[in-house]
């Protein structure tokens, strides 16, 4: 195959956090031409409903129903695909399943509350939302991984009704999707996609019900679309190309390092694969094995575009630079590839899921590992968090006033509010001060 050149950084150039910038520079989310043909999809679903779904649906999935209701698989077809499954693929989703719901167990968020002397109760009651909406991609790659990785937190933290929304292309169904559905305890599921998927969820139609937050990978038009209905409903995050970021400190297998590369660059051709390593001569032989084993990639033209467009080989001093460096790129998956990295750990701030040395690898946190795989990325592990069970829980004040801690807060909320000049607010308070 055609020879290509991953990039090379070197930490001490000067020019170096400006080509670092320009390597991570991703805004294809702001493009105007798909804003205006996802706000236009969103304008007929809420404006035209069903109709709208059924024509979009038979637009862009090339799958035609008579009804909208038509949509919609029973539950008897994906217990079918559950049942159907061969054995080696049941335990292996049944096995994730487990892990996935045993770590999504710790992160349950508890009700708590205080007592003061004067008999002022504080504290938050966490309750979970009422309906979520799951979008999982259908079209040129299925992911049943991103239904129990969606699904599975949601339930244990007693979402009551998950609508599950899935294009069929053609009328295609992946059985492994419907199966995860099935074992992860989905409600409802649709066969509907893109854009119009995303805007039935966010608004409704008379077969597909509103949810309260949707959460789940897409394509741009699904992020662009989850974007702009943020407010009707909550989202999970926008989520861009994939990411890797490798640590290695020379003395991991090569081999191991490229395929760990290779693991991420080749869901697109925009996905980022980036190695950092204070020994160049590491770099050199990962370059080598990068060479060696790509022609033998069933996606290789996929990982070449990746890994030619926005793959790097950064050479920094030392590993306390490399985390440096990590920092300020923020990826969503990072390999702490060294001899003891727990002390690395220490200098590592910013990351949506860290892997923790040689033996492992990001696949693991893809599939079975535990943690979840919907991640940060484009920066974003800067602000913010994997998801978890505590997105699909909120948390409100509790607040109770005996009549001594009513008369000792107003006086205080009475100076406060007449500070700012809402007299209302200060005479409501001040009612309840006891002479």
């Amino acid at each position: 195959m055609k020879e290509f050149k991953i990039t090379r950084l070197d930490a001490k150039d000067s020019d170096f956090q400006a080509r670092l910038g320009h390597l991570l520079a991703w805004d294809e989310i702001s493009d105007a031409t798909i804003h205006d043909r996802v706000r236009d999809i969103i304008a007929r679903i809420k404006r035209e409903g069903d109709t709208a779904l059924v024509e979009f649906t038979e637009r862009f999935d090339h799958y035609s129903v008579n009804q909208a209701k038509e949509l919609e698989l029973s539950r008897n077809e994906l217990k079918a695909a559950w049942e159907n499954l061969p054995k080696e693929q049941a335990m292996a989703l049944e096995a994730a399943s487990v892990r996935i719901r045993a770590y999504a167990e710790r992160q349950k968020l508890a009700s708590w509350q205080y007592a003061e002397a004067d008999g002022t109760i504080l504290g938050q009651q966490v309750t979970p939302l009422d309906r979520v909406g799951v979008y999982v991609p259908g079209g040129k790659a299925a992911y049943p991984s991103s239904v129990l990785m969606n699904v599975i937190p949601a339930k244990v933290a007693g979402v009551p009704d998950i609508t599950m929304v899935v294009p069929t292309p053609r009328g295609e169904v992946n059985e492994l999707v419907l199966a995860a559905a099935y074992l992860s305890g989905v409600d409802r599921v649709f066969r509907v996609g893109g854009a119009q998927a995303v805007a039935a969820l966010a608004y409704g139609t008379a077969t597909i019900p509103r949810v309260d937050k949707i959460v789940g990978p897409g394509n741009i038009y699904v992020a662009t679309a989850k974007k702009l209905v943020f407010g009707q409903c909550g989202i999970d995050m926008i989520a861009g190309p994939s990411e890797i970021l490798v640590i290695s400190d020379g003395l991991t297998n090569p081999d191991w390092i490229a395929m760990d590369l290779f693991s991420q660059a080749e869901h697109d051709e925009d996905a980022q694969a980036i190695l950092i390593s204070p020994d160049q001569a590491h770099l050199d032989a990962v370059e080598a094995s990068i060479a060696k084993l790509l022609p033998n990639m069933e996606r290789k033209d996929v990982i070449k575009a990746s890994l030619g467009g926005r793959g790097a080989m950064i050479l920094v001093n030392d590993l306390q630079q490399a985390a440096d460096v990590a920092n300020r790129i923020a990826p969503e998956h990072l390999e702490l590839s060294v001899e003891d990295p727990e002390t690395l750990l220490k200098a590592i701030r910013n990351a949506g899921a860290i892997f923790m040395g040689r033996y492992t690898a990001e696949a693991l946190g893809d599939y079975c590992a535990g943690p979840n795989h919907v991640l940060p990325t484009s920066g974003t592990a800067r602000f913010s968090s994997p998801l978890g069970v505590y997105d699909f829980q909120k948390r409100s004040s509790l607040i109770f006033c005996s009549g001594s801690g009513a008369s000792e807060l107003g006086k205080t909320a009475s100076v406060l509010a007449r500070g700012e000049g809402l007299t209302a607010h200060a005479r409501s308070a001040e009612f309840r001060i006891r002479d």
